[in-house]
């Protein structure tokens, strides 16, 4: 005879655990200490196994029912509900063990151990804010390409199309870290090439008349800062020298008797090294250093 949402409800615990049957192999288990849990009895490959669908009140009758259901359905295509439940118990641990946070927080970790502070605090930003609201819990196998370019699509229609950019660089170093670690197959940021607005420019018109640049020299002669700083921007206008070799130039790279800096060709990516002669004016600002 077949349970009532009543007797479920009313059923109290006794000295020891009592079962109160449904149909079709689905069962109620009292515990004495008044826990309930709903079963279901099958044979499978000729030995009687037992099944279980979850606790009462969580799991009402009518979904105890259908669980049963879903077990008989399994059995008619010789598929062990046990077996079943196990495989889709262990799919679910996995997908939260390589969820996208799960592996964009470990590429953090391993990848930018060595970065600037500056540089880690601008990606872990990245991440928490940008994608791991929306991409955290996903498996990090199962994100598609339109579903990464529907997130970035929102953080271009907020006016911020440099930020998109850098979500995407991101989150295609995550992926890529996914595929190399054997958790992901695709880097479905590969597959979003051009699909972005270009990125904003910033033109600096240049200075091109000695009337401009008489204004400049005199602004860097004012210039309030360090004194390192005020001599290197005076130094860019005498060498030619791109910032970067100017702040990196060292010393031993001076030549004083034959007035010149001979940058090694190493420093400069070349064949040869590079060699500029030096003003007056700039051996006195390196002599004053």
């Amino acid at each position: 005879m077949a349970l009532t949402a009543t007797q479920v409800k009313t059923a109290q615990a006794k000295e020891k655990d009592y079962k109160l049957s449904d149909e079709k192999g689905l069962y109620l288990l009292v515990r004495s200490s008044g826990r309930k849990y709903w079963k279901v009895k099958y044979r499978f490959a000729g030995k009687e196994k037992k099944l279980s669908l979850g606790v009462y009140p969580e799991i009402s009758l009518k979904d105890a029912r259908e669980g049963r259901d879903e077990a008989r359905n399994l059995l008619k295509r010789n598929i062990d509900p046990s077996a079943q439940k196990q495989i889709e118990k262990f799919a679910v641990i996995e997908s939260v063990a390589n969820s996208f946070e799960v592996v964009g927080r470990e590429w953090f970790q391993v990848k930018l151990s060595n970065a600037s502070d500056s540089h880690k605090s601008r990606s872990l930003r990245m991440l928490e804010k940008a994608l791991f609201p929306t991409l955290g819990n996903r498996s990090v196998a199962e994100v598609s390409a339109p579903e990464l370019l529907s997130l970035l699509r929102k953080i271009e229609n907020r006016g911020v199309v440099d930020t998109a950019h850098r979500a995407k660089q991101t989150a295609g170093q995550v992926f890529q870290y996914a595929i190399v670690t054997g958790r992901a197959k695709r880097n479905p940021a590969n597959d979003l090439t051009g699909a972005l607005r270009p990125k904003n420019k910033t033109h600096y018109a240049a200075i091109t008349t000695p009337f401009e640049t008489g204004r400049l020299m005199l602004a860097i002669d004012a210039f309030m800062g360090t004194a390192v700083v005020r001599a290197g921007l005076k130094l860019s206008a005498l060498l030619f020298l791109r910032p970067g070799e100017i702040r990196h130039m060292e010393w031993s790279e001076i030549d004083w008797s034959l007035k010149r800096v001979e940058i090694p060709a190493l420093k400069m990516k070349m064949r040869q090294p590079h060699i500029v002669p030096l003003s007056t004016q700039a051996l006195d600002i390196l002599r004053q250093l």
